[in-house]
């Protein structure tokens, strides 16, 4: 009995998966770009920029001290956040750059910052939330929240409140969200939004990137008339130690397109800095930005009613008191 044989070409085959890889990595560079050029000035300007300590938020950081803002490093790491600091002062002589202790995952971490800042700081013209992280494991906090979660969405969730009125009191003033494209990959459930189990547990970064973008969209819809603006941003996909997460069957694989295709720190921190600076969105509010433009949604990421319900939710876990400031 005969049996067919398949006559490969290994060589075409190799080169036809070299090819499509060279395309796609064009395709990558060309539509993760964007660079905001224009030098808007930040005199007398106080920003505070979450996780300001690595990566693009402290080229965020660094930008906007450049510009003569007051910058306010809200960081986790002390350590790590006075030596970001010390680089700062040196890289722009801007000598106004503090640093204070926030864990966003600490609801009482939270409120200690926010009680602090209202009462050391006289304004506040821009609360930039960058800080955001992965993991590969469920861990719950010590308010009982998934700490992707906790991070990313209910941490800026309460410290937007907590903040509000010094916000409303500096108007015209900015609330900057970094979220990201990722929310494309996944959905949004409102019944399980803090999970305490995943079949694939680095996708929580993704929804709490949904969630960013559904609390943005809501938060300027109550913010309308109060000369508060609220918009979110996608920095690109960026070489930060975020992607160590990764699961680590494919962890090397991973770094190796990060490190070689993915846009800088630098590069990453232009849609944010273009946000809080420009005098392009002034006014703006309840946008998505990336590349230093504005983008469209999801129709789910659109969705008013979900967004709500989101808003309800989360009111619910971060724990908000009856004397707390009210959005």
């Amino acid at each position: 009995m005969l049996i067919p044989t398949l006559n490969l070409n290994y060589s075409l085959l190799i080169q036809t998966l070299v090819g499509a890889f060279v395309i796609l990595v064009v395709l990558i560079k060309f539509f993760n770009r964007g660079t905001y050029a224009k030098f808007a000035k930040m005199d007398r300007k106080t920003v505070i920029i979450t996780g300001g300590n690595g990566g693009i938020g402290k080229e965020t950081a660094k930008e906007i001290a450049r510009r003569g803002a007051r910058v306010i490093l809200a960081c986790r790491n002390l350590e790590t956040a006075k030596k970001a600091r010390d680089e700062i002062v040196e890289q722009t002589n801007n000598q106004d750059v503090v640093v204070k202790k926030l864990d966003l995952s600490s609801q009482k971490s939270i409120r200690e910052f926010a009680e602090d800042i209202l009462k050391t700081e006289a304004k506040l013209d821009v609360l930039l939330h960058n800080a955001g992280m992965a993991t590969d494991k469920i861990q719950m906090t010590e308010d009982n929240l998934e700490l992707t979660m906790a991070t990313n969405h209910f941490g800026p969730f309460l410290l937007t409140h907590l903040l509000i009125d010094l916000l409303k009191k500096s108007a015209p003033s900015r609330i900057v969200v970094v979220a990201s494209e990722l929310y494309r990959l996944v959905s949004l459930n409102l019944d399980n939004i803090n999970p305490t189990r995943s079949w694939f547990v680095p996708r929580l970064y993704y929804v709490s990137k949904y969630a960013n973008i559904c609390f943005t969209k809501e938060l300027a819809r109550r913010l309308d008339d109060t000369g508060v603006t609220a918009n979110c941003v996608h920095p690109g996909l960026i070489n930060t130690g975020i992607w160590d997460s990764a699961p680590a069957c494919c962890r090397w694989a991973v770094r190796l397109v990060v490190k070689g295709f993915f846009k800088t720190p630098v590069e990453g921190a232009q849609t944010s800095i273009y946000v809080a600076c420009s005098e392009e969105v002034e006014g703006v509010t309840g946008k998505y930005f990336a590349n230093c433009k504005e983008k469209g949604v999801s129709r789910g990421a659109d969705d008013e009613e979900k967004a709500k319900k989101l808003w309800e939710l989360s009111e619910g876990l971060v724990n908000l008191r009856p004397t707390d400031p009210k959005i």
